[in-house]
């Protein structure tokens, strides 16, 4: 075993630190949330906006989000309200599109699949994706039951929970360490992503069906109804989007070649001064 700490100018072992099924199920999720946030934007179209309660009407005013157009002197513009409080968002939300040929949907079709309205095709594409969705995370927690992967990598310990204020420390100056294992605060992300926001945009999801409250109506009582659980279901995907962008920089900061080979080959370089065990590379 070599200390490469100890050795001037030298980098550390390149280790096999993602399985073969870790990288199969990370690429099946990007492609799938991928479509399935596009062809959402595309059926949030269809009625946009969110409530909280069993329902929506016009004899009361329950609602958390709401995304349109107005007529104004000036002519249509776009508006939304979130929690009571309305905003201008024009040429983003509601509006969007040249001047001359305005677009009044709550997404402009750069952000839907299809990028037209097309309720229909969005449903269909949108399941389509989401049980594949579902079989990935079916194969993922499998796999990393029986290789370890969740106890090893993703369940935070003690010492991972009272490491986060140094690890915060260390990310906000940019000392990326590179390791045999995930550092704390990638602990409690993906901890945070697969246990938490994954079940619940699954079972959100079922529970707007008619079909599932006809076998199951005891999830219409879990997430408080329909609407509930639509509105969940939303906050849910934009947790995740900001998942997605903290992710990109992170992998673009702590070096995307490395990243990247890891997520395609399964072997990392680690920092100088990783001790070396059988198996590794140099």
């Amino acid at each position: 075993m070599t200390d490469n700490k100890s050795l001037p100018g030298s980098r550390g072992p390149l280790i096999y630190r993602q399985s073969i099924w870790t990288r199969l199920t990370h690429w099946a999720w990007a492609i799938c949330l991928f479509f399935l946030l596009l062809t959402g934007l595309q059926i949030f179209n269809a009625h946009p906006a969110l409530y909280i309660g069993q329902q929506s009407g016009f004899d009361f005013d329950n609602a958390v989000l709401e995304i349109g157009a107005v007529n104004t002197d000036a002519g249509p513009r776009g508006q939304t309200t979130v929690l009571g409080r309305t905003f201008d968002t024009t040429g983003v939300l509601g509006v969007s599109g040249a001047a001359a040929r305005p677009t009044f949907t709550a997404f402009p079709g750069a952000l839907t699949i299809p990028g037209y309205r097309d309720l229909g095709t969005g449903r269909v594409v949108h399941f389509f994706f989401g049980w594949v969705f579902v079989a990935t995370m079916f194969v993922w927690f499998t796999a990393s039951l029986i290789n370890g992967h969740i106890r090893r990598d993703v369940l935070p310990r003690p010492a991972d929970v009272a490491g986060v204020p140094k690890d915060i420390a260390d990310h906000a100056r940019l000392r990326l360490k590179h390791g045999r294992s995930y550092g704390p605060l990638q602990k409690l992300a993906y901890f945070g992503v697969f246990f938490v926001l994954f079940p619940l945009i699954v079972l959100t999801g079922l529970t707007m069906s008619p079909g599932v409250n006809a076998a199951a109506p005891w999830m219409l009582d879990l997430f408080g109804g329909r609407q509930t659980a639509r509105t969940i279901h939303f906050v849910v995907m934009v947790l995740l989007v900001a998942f997605f962008i903290i992710h990109i920089v992170m992998v673009v900061a702590a070096g995307p070649f490395n990243e990247l080979r890891s997520m395609i080959t399964g072997w990392y370089r680690a920092s100088p001064g990783t001790p070396s065990v059988h198996g590794d590379k140099p």
